[in-house]
């Protein structure tokens, strides 16, 4: 018996009345729709074929499936920080599934993905969360735009509102020693014995001076710390997670060793003395465990900001500029400021520090004043005793002296635009 032969297409009326319009797709695979007359099922058909032509062929079978497919496999495969997971896990999870999750991917348009973040807006949410909200939507999308599911993004050209950026909070060397000690010394109930927490005193002042991140501060070990060369290696960052610490690689993957002052190296020294293991860790829980940033900073940090009398919006992070801002007032180089503070680019470290350097700015251009109180008529008669005139031309002064002072002043032409000599004809032989 003859094999039929495979055709591109075509359609078939089924026993319910209604017409399936099958196509081959250029993935080799047949792909059918039922449609309830036979003219919409053949202009299916012309439709598919176009975008085959054009290169613009959607399948029709990803196209219907829904969004909460493609996000657990997007979730499932999403290799990055254990933050930045975190992050998008809740977000996709409490903003962005009750919404597209029951939908076909391919039936999301461009409109309502406008109103999706709009709606978060209205209700509250910050303009970070939202972008968030729309990043993770988006990255989703991506995956079915790179299997051949959608033509294009529907993310792509929504824009989210910049929100308000958190101020930073600089406190003075003053207060940072004050803020020290009400951490390390912090009251107790009468009839509870005194407790002293003199590393956390340490860790408020080697976070100021250094620049470390939080997660980068508690995953810091013994080993790391050269107190003779006044250094420390950032090889590490703590994330809290839902199982627990994990210690990954600095944010923007940048091992760097960071210079600190030579006291705070000693102070270094004097608390790392006798631990005998270089895994152990600089900085720990009051109990010896590894440090956890969040209780670190409920139970100690944020009450001893307000003992302090500190601005109450003062965080962990704020040490972190304050670092940068010593060192700016210092004269530091904004390119040293990136490295010690690890950003990925100076373009980062100029964002946010930027505005602190107008007066060296101020200073620059005192500077520059004086160079050019050097080139004006005082400062010649400081030197010749008078204003010499010049001839610009010949570089000779009116008096009739010269010298290699002068020769900036000639021209390698006497005159760039001189006239030809007048012309004068031979004498004719008689």
């Amino acid at each position: 018996m003859a094999r039929k032969r495979r055709t591109s297409g075509g359609v078939d009326k089924l026993p319910s009345g209604r017409y399936r319009a099958r196509v081959i797709g250029p993935d080799a695979q047949r792909h059918t729709r039922t449609f309830a007359t036979k003219a919409d099922a053949d202009a299916w058909i012309a439709t598919q074929r176009t975008d085959m032509s054009r290169g613009d062929w959607i399948d029709p079978t990803l196209r219907t499936s829904p969004f909460s497919q493609w996000a657990t496999e997007w979730l499932d495969h999403l290799r990055v920080r254990p933050n930045t997971y975190r992050q998008y896990e809740v977000s996709l999870r409490v903003h962005v599934l009750p919404v597209f999750g029951k939908r076909p991917v391919g039936s999301i348009t461009r409109a309502e993905v406008r109103r999706f973040i709009a709606s978060l807006l209205d209700a509250g949410a910050a303009p970070g969360t939202a972008a968030n909200a729309r990043k993770v939507l988006r990255l989703v999308l991506n995956e079915a735009l790179e299997a051949n599911a959608l033509k294009a993004n529907p993310c792509d050209r929504v824009r989210v509102p910049r929100g308000r950026r958190e101020e930073m909070v600089f406190l003075t060397p003053e207060q940072i020693n004050v803020l020290a000690h009400e951490i390390a010394n912090p009251p107790r109930p009468k009839r509870h014995p005194a407790r002293t927490y003199p590393q956390y005193g340490l860790l408020v002042r080697f976070a100021a001076f250094s620049g470390l991140r939080p997660g980068e501060i508690a995953a810091l070990r013994v080993g790391r710390v050269n107190v003779l060369r006044c250094t420390v290696d950032v090889t590490e960052s703590a994330s809290e997670t839902d199982e627990g610490l994990a210690y990954t690689d600095p944010k923007t993957y940048e091992r760097r060793t960071v210079p600190i002052p030579r006291s705070l190296a000693r102070e270094l020294g004097e608390l790392i003395a006798g631990r005998g293991d270089p895994d152990a860790f600089v900085f720990t829980s009051p109990e010896g465990g590894p440090l956890v940033h969040s209780n670190y900073y409920s139970r100690h940090f944020k009450p001893a900001v307000i003992r302090a009398g500190l601005p109450k919006g003062t965080r962990a992070h704020d040490l972190r500029h304050i670092a940068a801002a010593l060192m700016v007032s210092q004269g530091a180089h904004l390119l040293s400021v990136k490295e010690r503070l690890g950003h990925s680019s100076i373009n980062v470290t100029y964002d946010r520090y930027g505005h602190l350097y107008p007066s060296l700015e101020e200073a620059l251009t005192d500077r520059l004043d004086e160079v050019y109180g050097q080139t004006t008529d005082e400062s010649v008669r400081s030197r010749f005793g008078h204003v010499a005139e010049f001839d610009r031309v010949e570089g000779v002064r009116s008096d009739g002296e010269s010298g290699p002072h002068l020769d900036f002043y000639k021209s390698p032409r006497s005159d760039s635009n001189r006239r030809p000599d007048a012309y004068k004809a031979p004498a004719l032989a008689n």
